[in-house]
């Protein structure tokens, strides 16, 4: 009987608190980025926008308190799915720390090249801000994938001049795009190539991204290594 290895997990969650926090972010993130164009720190693209990654210590507001809460806890519930019958049974327990935070906010059509993330296991995108789906996708050029976050598989550094035939057909399908929508958070192991797609609104999207470590207590090497 055939079995599936090493599967990717990506998991999607909803902020019931969205409505109540989303604005008070965007406008305190639209702040920071006009106080950071005024002291000339580096802001080459007006329409593009990405901060330092310490917004933890950066943003005292109970509103962003509320949203590092919820990633918290989606975080802890998409790793412990992830590792269900990995992890040795009865005795872990989770150590997370967030390790880098930060916003992004993109307009006039610029977007954010492929990239994965270093220095963590997880990481993850919330979106604060973006126009509605249907004024989103009804721009005359982008259309539907105006402002999408498209993944790669992991094996796409394998594809190009491979072989490719009906029998591995479940590899061809090589990227999936995920739709923005306010107060949706995808969480996504950091070595998963990602990229934002071109974005052009009334409104900015703006997003939220960080990086995530998850350590056990007594140390990370739960099997034993195998000198055979």
């Amino acid at each position: 009987m055939a079995s599936i290895h090493w599967p990717v997990p990506l998991d999607t969650h909803q902020c019931d608190a969205a409505p109540d926090i989303n604005p008070t972010l965007a406008r305190a993130f639209q702040a920071m980025r006009l106080t950071a164009r005024d002291a000339g720190q580096g802001v080459l693209q007006p329409a593009f926008y990405a901060s330092h990654d310490q917004l933890l210590e950066r943003v005292q507001l109970p509103e962003f308190q509320t949203l590092v809460g919820f990633i918290a806890n989606s975080l802890q519930k998409t790793v412990m799915n992830a590792n269900a019958g990995v992890w040795p049974a009865g005795r872990m327990k989770l150590q997370l720390q967030i390790v880098g935070c930060w916003f992004q906010i993109q307009n006039g059509m610029t977007f954010h090249d492929v990239h994965t993330h270093g220095n963590c296991s997880w990481s993850g995108v919330y979106y604060v801000q973006c126009d509605a789906a249907a004024k989103r996708q009804a721009h005359p050029t982008l259309g539907d994938m105006n402002g999408m976050t498209r993944f790669y598989g992991p094996y796409s550094q394998w594809q190009s001049g491979a072989y490719m035939d009906a029998g591995n057909a479940y590899l061809q399908q090589n990227t999936l795009d995920v739709a923005p929508e306010e107060g949706k958070l995808v969480v996504f192991p950091s070595y998963l190539a990602h990229k934002a797609m071109p974005y052009e609104g009334e409104r900015d999207r703006i997003i939220v991204s960080f990086n995530a470590q998850v350590h056990a207590p007594g140390g990370d090497q739960l099997f034993k290594y195998d000198a055979t």
